[in-house]
């Protein structure tokens, strides 16, 4: 069953983008300030700096990642010009899982190097992108997707959101058996990304 309110899918986007925009800044809520006395010497404020490397670096990668999955999202419902069901509640899922990766980011900062919340965190990004992949899918399909959208423009999101996926697992994987590397292995995603946009799709 389709409802072709403009109103209905407008609210679902600018509440997700509201969910975006809210998690993208509980990330640096998370870098906390030092707690140093009045007059504290500048080596002990730059050993206090020294020591939130693990965060701002958390802070860094999980910003990046985050603005991906809303740049990804912005894209495939910019080609969506009806509502659909379908989309709802697989949209709400992913909205859940947005607003936790500030607690993975923070879990892994704190812990940077050690494998359970170094595989926690890859795997929160896991199953982020899966559920971003789905809905870009039900986005971009013919039951939301505008008449006038190209093959090759559907296809060059969906690409994009599946490179995410992929980057996401390939994280996973390194995590198992280098716990430390398991963030840097993400940059894969621009790779998976590239490879899968370089398939031919026909309108």
């Amino acid at each position: 069953m389709r409802e072709k309110t403009d109103h209905v899918l407008d609210r679902m986007v600018f509440f997700s983008d509201a969910v975006f925009a809210i998690a993208i800044t509980l990330l640096v809520i998370e870098i906390h300030v030092p707690d140093l006395p009045h007059g504290a010497s500048d080596a002990q404020y730059l050993a206090a700096l020294h020591e939130l490397i693990p965060s701002f670096a958390g802070y860094i990668i999980s910003f990046a990642i985050v603005a991906a999955f809303w740049a990804v999202h912005h894209r495939a419902f910019a080609l969506a010009e009806r509502y659909h069901q379908r989309v709802l509640l697989l949209n709400m899922l992913l909205l859940g899982m947005v607003a936790f990766v500030p607690f993975a980011s923070a879990f892994i900062s704190h812990n940077m190097g050690d494998r359970v919340p170094s595989v926690f965190y890859c795997a929160t990004l896991a199953v982020t992108a899966a559920l971003n992949a789905g809905v870009v899918w039900i986005a971009t399909g013919p039951q939301m997707a505008s008449a006038k959208a190209a093959g090759a423009d559907r296809w060059a999101v969906r690409s994009r959101s599946l490179g995410l996926l992929l980057g996401s697992a390939t994280a996973v994987a390194v995590t198992f058996v280098a716990p430390l590397y398991g963030q840097f292995a993400l940059v894969t995603t621009r790779i998976w990304q590239r490879l899968l946009a370089s398939r031919k799709v026909a309108d």
